[in-house]
Order: C-alpha cells, then sequence, then structure tokens
C-alpha cells in the first residue's frame, strides 16, 4: 500500500501530522487536546463535557450563530467529543476548505468565547446525558465496570456528577479550558487531498504563537479494582466482566485483539454460538479489548433473563478460560479476514485515517505503516495466541452486575 505520512513538531509543542490520499477528494481535520475526564479534580467530574459543548458557542470574531453557520458553510461534517484523556475536534469537508477549516479552528481553540449566558442549557445538556444512563442499563453496567476497574483518573468518564455539574460557574469552567487547553501534548492530524508544505505554513502561522504550559500527564493511581451490583428490580440482568491484558505498546496486543476476535468477533464467534445461539441464554453478549498507554483490559458483556442470570455468567466465564484449550485455523483465518477487512476500508476514510494516525502517535509517538499491521495480521497464529492467553488467563475478574440480584464469580 503506498503510504506516507508527514510529521512536524512546532516549537510550542504541538504535533502536526499529515497523510495525503490523493484518489479523494475529500479531507478530515482530528485534533486531540489533553482536556479529556482524567484531568477533572475533584468536585468537577463532568466539566470537560460542558467545556466541549460551550466551546463552539462563539469564537474569535464569531458569536455562536455566526460561528456554526461559518463551519455549516463549509459542508463541515463535524464532532467535538470528550475521551478519558484527550478531548476530540473532528471535522470533514470538501479539500479545498481545509484552509478556511483551519482558521475557525484556530479561533475554537485558541479564542473561544465560553459564554456564560449559554451555561445553564450547557449544563442541561451535560445533565440530560447523564440521567438518560438510567434507561440504558447495557450502557451504565459498562460505565460503572470502568469506573470501578481502571486506577484513577483513568477510570473518570465524560458525564461526571450530576451535583458537580449543576454547581458549575462560568468561571469554573473558563479557568478548566486555561489550565487544559495547551499546543503541548495537542496532536492535529489531517488526512485527505491536501498538500504538505502549505498546510504547514498554515498550521505554523495559526498555531505557532499558541503559548505551551506546564506538563500534565496523566499517572495512574494504585488502585484495586473492585465489584459491585446495582440493585434494579428488573426483569432482566446485566453482567459485565474486566480482567487484565496488555496495552497498544506491548509485543501481544494483537495477539489479544485476536482473542477478543475469537470470542465475540461476528455470529460465528464463540460466546455467540455457545452461549446466545446453543443455549439461548442471552440477547447480547461481546468481549473487546481496551487499551490505554500503559494497561489493558478484556471486557465483556451480557444481557440476560435475571431468572437465567447466574447460568450465563458461569457458561461465559466457562467460554473465556476454554479459550486456552485450543484455537481452530478456521478461527484464525476468520480473525485475520476481520482485521485485513477493517485496514483495507481505512485506508479508503480520510476520516479513519486521520483518527488512525493521531491516535498511533498518542499511543506510540509514531505512525505505524499499512505494511507493518499487515505484518502483524499475517503473523497471527494459534500457538503466539495461546502464548499470550497462558500470560493473560482468566483471573483477577471484576464483575459488575445491575438487577434484582447479586451473582457470584465461579473459581476458575
Amino acid at each position: 500500500m503506498g503510504q506516507h505520512v508527514y510529521q512536524h513538531t512546532l516549537p510550542n509543542g504541538l504535533v502536526l501530522l499529515a497523510e495525503r490520499m490523493e484518489h479523494v477528494r475529500s479531507a478530515a481535520i482530528n485534533f486531540l487536546v489533553p482536556a479529556g475526564a482524567a484531568y477533572e479534580s475533584p468536585g468537577q467530574f463532568g466539566i470537560a463535557s460542558v467545556l466541549a459543548e460551550l466551546i463552539t458557542r462563539g469564537a474569535g470574531a464569531r458569536d455562536s450563530r455566526e460561528l456554526t453557520l461559518a463551519l455549516d458553510n463549509l459542508g463541515l461534517d463535524r464532532d467535538e467529543s470528550v475521551g478519558t484523556v484527550n478531548m476530540r475536534f473532528w471535522g470533514s469537508t470538501l479539500a479545498r476548505n481545509v484552509p478556511a477549516a483551519l482558521e475557525l479552528y484556530a479561533d475554537i481553540l485558541r479564542r473561544p468565547h465560553l459564554p456564560g449566558e449559554e451555561l445553564e442549557a450547557v449544563q442541561s445538556l451535560v445533565l440530560q446525558e447523564l440521567h438518560a444512563l438510567e434507561d440504558s442499563p447495557q450502557k451504565k453496567v459498562m460505565v460503572e465496570l470502568r469506573r470501578g476497574y481502571y486506577p484513577p483518573p483513568l477510570n473518570q468518564d465524560r458525564y461526571g456528577k450530576a451535583v458537580d455539574i449543576a454547581a458549575f460557574t462560568i468561571e469554573t469552567v473558563q479557568m478548566f479550558y486555561r489550565q487544559q487547553f495547551r499546543p503541548n501534548g495537542t496532536i492535529l492530524s489531517v488526512a485527505g487531498n491536501v498538500e504538505w508544505e502549505p498546510l504547514l505554513a498554515q498550521v505554523e502561522q495559526l498555531f505557532g504563537s499558541w503559548e505551551p504550559q506546564g506538563n500534565g500527564d496523566i499517572v495512574p493511581q494504585p488502585h484495586t479494582p473492585r465489584s459491585n451490583h446495582i440493585p434494579k428490580e428488573t426483569q432482566q440482568t446485566q453482567i459485565a466482566l474486566a480482567f487484565p491484558s496488555v496495552p497498544v505498546t506491548d509485543a501481544d496486543y494483537y495477539n489479544a485483539r485476536a482473542a477478543a476476535s475469537i470470542l465475540s468477533g461476528g455470529m460465528s464467534s464463540r460466546l455467540f454460538t455457545e452461549v446466545r445461539e446453543k443455549r439461548g441464554l442471552c440477547y447480547s453478549v461481546y468481549a473487546i479489548h481496551e487499551t490505554f498507554k500503559t494497561i489493558g483490559a478484556m471486557l465483556v458483556y451480557a444481557g440476560t433473563r435475571a431468572e437465567r442470570a447466574q447460568e450465563t455468567l458461569d457458561v461465559t466465564l466457562h467460554e473465556l478460560r476454554r479459550l486456552r484449550e485450543g484455537i481452530e485455523d478456521d478461527e484464525i483465518d476468520r480473525v485475520k479476514a476481520g482485521l485485513k477487512s477493517a485496514l483495507i476500508l481505512q485506508e479508503e476514510s480520510t476520516s479513519a485515517r486521520a483518527g488512525a494516525i493521531a491516535t498511533d502517535w498518542y499511543y506510540l509517538g509514531r505512525v505505524r505503516s499499512f505494511d507493518e499491521l499487515q505484518t502483524h495480521i499475517d503473523g497471527l497464529n494459534a500457538s503466539a495466541i495461546l502464548r499470550y492467553l497462558d500470560r493473560c488467563p482468566v483471573r483477577d475478574v471484576t464483575l459488575v452486575t445491575l438487577g434484582p440480584a447479586p451473582l457470584t464469580l465461579s473459581p476458575s
């Protein structure tokens, strides 16, 4: 696959990445700003989500309506979202509109109005999303699993706490912005039909004078994961599990992803076949591998009728543990096909490429080539995955349940 990713770090620390995709007419812009939920202090839980909603309500010389019109007039498909570590700003448009879009994003990131008269409406939106968790038990149990499993501050999420959100003043939000928005640690990635030299010159002009601030890297704190039962009188029980795996920087990362895919990669996967299809125990079951820079985990979810919840948990754990007993060639072939398909689809999408190169740089300090990724996928085999499973067996399991009665983890 032909591919070249340009990279330049400005003197103030901002990293610019760009991948030219000549076969498309569009381009995607992706900012990762180190201002995610993990940077929130006690009493401020939810402030990143409030800021992400407020920050596009006027910037530079434009008020809220004028800024929205300017973004819409570029045909910009856009989104602002809060992750654990980073706040993400993403926009996709015709390649010729990239310079104008970057000017608008320079105002948003560097000169937002953060108007006090808009704060109450924004707080209401963020509180609505938090309260909506109560109507989404599957989502809620996974949120609670991450809160109990990961160490602080990586267990902080965008939903926050209602008592904190309701108490924010505009000064509190503006202070969080001033403390967290900085060029050092920010990654700007662009993918599409763009020229590197003009792009670099414009980014230097727009962001070069942005003053860096102290380094605020996230440091996980000592933590013992905690299991939890959330009592709720319903006819269904939500089950969520987590246990240790490897992070993206580990040599076994692709073996871990392959193990998750064997368990949960479609209708022929083990969990779907054994737990859902053969026994009819649950309406939904899956496993995912999740990673931070230094911590990786396997997360598992099952939703079932309350009277069959303990059996569902027991059978799910049995299937997770049984994976160490052997892996079939056709399972390896299916995993490889799925990973390669995802890689090819990513190559054709400017948004996916902009996101992927920024994520690679955040985790690894470099961008992996398609050839490198293909080599990892081609190198997958049963013996390597089994060695990973011996290294990271199903142990130290954290269990969070939501339903009428708590469940019991069966011994390994």
